[in-house]
């Protein structure tokens, strides 16, 4: 029989030259796209120019996910690496000017460099500490600093200010000075916008309020703002201390032990730091503390100027965000085992 030959197999074609070129110039072209797309893209801007602000704090990957997210840019990923490969910097705070037809590359470049601020930015949270705000003027590169190293009383004779204490004589709020502004226009400007708030509201402050003067209202307003952060209930609890204060009833507020306890606060409370007698625990003196106690906004003056006029006493937490007001001690105790029950339905 004749012998049966089996049909070689072929062998894997091998990419031509020709192919490889294409496939190479696919890749290359597909690359300018993605980068002309990303870093090469013009930044949007709304009119020939406009001003960007970066927060003390903003990281490059924060404000490139920003961007991503409002269709800003497209390929964030590539962004980023251009930010470690190349810029090797962070982001320097302060307020940028955009000109029309800049790209996504250059704007990244340009806010690496505090010398291409325009205008610093300066951020007064509502509800931090004096001390608080001296550190941040300190850190800030676009800030002359002639002052802040001073002891809290000199530094209060050098602003002229009649105050014994510089806690909340300073008005929280976003501003934006010129770039190498000295630390005392700031201060003093930020302590003139203070004074006028609390001016006017004293001036149109309600009848019956057990405050001496319009130190001790800005005391309480600095409780208020520490102890809610939403607006609607500013005036409730305004009008439970008002009330505690005209009844002869301690404040007892967690914020004031904090306060009083200083650099010993780690984050919580303990029953014997309520049993703690300082200057500012509430739960240990009558009145109200010697001092504010954080930088009240200018609504919590005016809380503090006039309470609500319900019967309320008493507060707590509801756990799901805000506050249950009562006129009762039982029926606060019912809101405190609610609150405890919502704690122990989250654990």
């Amino acid at each position: 029989m004749p012998k049966l030959h089996s049909t070689p197999k072929k062998k894997n074609a091998k990419p031509t030259f020709p192919a490889v070129l294409t496939i190479i110039a696919g890749l290359f072209i597909l690359g300018l796209v993605v980068l002309w797309s990303s870093l090469f893209k013009n930044y949007p801007v709304n009119g020939p120019k406009q001003m960007l602000a970066i927060n003390p704090g903003d990281t490059y990957s924060g404000f490139i996910d920003r961007l991503a997210e409002d269709d800003k840019i497209s390929f964030p990923i590539i962004l980023k690496l251009y930010q470690k490969l190349v810029i090797h910097d962070t982001l320097k705070a302060g307020v940028y000017e955009i000109q029309k037809g800049m790209s996504v590359r250059q704007v990244l470049e340009l806010i690496s460099n505090a010398e291409n601020a325009q205008m610093n930015r300066i951020l007064v949270i509502e509800g931090t500490t004096f001390k608080q705000l001296l550190e941040n003027l300190k850190k800030d590169q676009l800030v002359t600093h002639t002052i802040t190293h001073l002891p809290e009383q000199q530094l209060l004779k050098e602003l002229n200010i009649p105050y014994s204490h510089p806690e909340g004589l300073f008005s929280p709020d976003t501003y934006f000075f010129a770039k190498g502004e000295t630390d005392r226009k700031i201060l003093t400007h930020l302590y003139t916008r203070q004074m006028k708030a609390l001016d006017e509201a004293w001036q149109n402050r309600a009848s019956g309020l057990p405050y001496k003067d319009k130190y001790e209202a800005l005391i309480m307003a600095s409780i208020i703002e520490k102890e809610t952060s939403i607006d609607s209930e500013l005036q409730q609890v305004s009008g439970v201390f008002v009330r505690r204060l005209k009844m002869g009833m301690r404040l007892q507020t967690d914020p004031t032990v904090i306060y009083g306890m200083g650099d010993n606060y780690k984050g919580n409370i303990t029953r014997k730091d309520l049993r703690t007698p300082t200057p500012y625990n509430t739960y240990t003196i009558s009145g109200l503390p010697p001092t504010p106690i954080a930088l009240p906004s200018k609504k919590a003056i005016e809380a503090a100027m006039h309470p609500d006029n319900s019967n309320n006493i008493y507060f707590v937490a509801t756990g799901n965000g805000g506050h249950k007001f009562s006129a009762s001690l039982e029926e606060h105790n019912r809101a405190v085992q609610q609150y405890l029950s919502v704690l122990r339905a989250k654990n």
